[in-house]
């Protein structure tokens, strides 16, 4: 198996002409078959068709234990280096998909800080009344560039009762426009602000733990 980059995944999707692809999702039980015209497996079921997809072209790939856990995809047998998260969203929508659970991603950057630099595969799609889905539009992205800022918090977050839930995306990256941060560093200053307003007891300690993890890990001390 042959290992690349996020950026060479990225692309031989579009060599592949991913942004043109259709096809459904199909379920069988006994001998009923019928095709699914919900979107709400759609995100699952394009995630477990990209493992195949790099399976059939002999790109190297591996999985987390826990489906749940973070990330999608490594990329390289060295599991704090080239991490692949996968997210979709109905591309006529604005997107509105979880990048991450706030309160989780805070406390794993103080000890696994290299998810900072972990790749995002955003597949836009659109799916007509009878299940045929239609790839318009796929980016490849860091978290920094997914991610948003809000009224109420320097980070855009799903909020509910005064209570932060997950890191939710800007808009302006569907557009191709110029995106709220342009680095990890002016990322990580708005989470620090959203914890000083948020969580103040922990946002100093966050951050020292954030830049000595980093610097651990990468020999680059980060300023925020």
């Amino acid at each position: 198996m042959r290992q690349v980059t996020a950026a060479e995944l990225y692309d031989e999707l579009k060599k592949d002409h991913i942004e043109s692809a259709t096809g459904e999702i199909q379920f069988f039980l006994g001998t009923t078959g019928v095709v699914i015209n919900a979107t709400d497996i759609v995100g699952k079921s394009i995630e477990s068709w990209l493992g195949q997809w790099m399976t059939n072209k002999g790109i190297y790939h591996d999985c987390p234990e826990n489906s749940q856990e973070f990330p999608d995809y490594y990329l390289s047998p060295d599991k704090k280096k080239n991490l692949l998260e996968v997210k979709t969203f109905i591309y006529d929508n604005s997107p509105a998909f979880d990048i991450a659970n706030f309160e989780s991603y805070c406390d794993s950057v103080t000890t696994e800080s290299y998810r900072l630099d972990a790749d995002y595969l955003v597949f836009g799609y659109a799916m007509s009344d009878k299940g045929k889905i239609t790839i318009r539009k796929v980016w490849l992205k860091k978290i920094w560039e997914l991610a948003g800022t809000s009224d109420r918090y320097p980070l855009k977050t799903q909020v509910k009762r005064d209570v932060i839930y997950n890191i939710r995306p800007n808009n302006q990256f569907k557009k191709d426009r110029v995106v709220p941060f342009r680095n990890k560093e002016q990322f990580l200053k708005a989470i620090y602000g959203t914890l000083e307003m948020y969580r103040p007891e922990k946002a100093k300690d966050w951050r020292k733990k954030v830049i000595e993890n980093y610097k651990q890990f990468t020999g680059v001390t980060l300023i925020f």
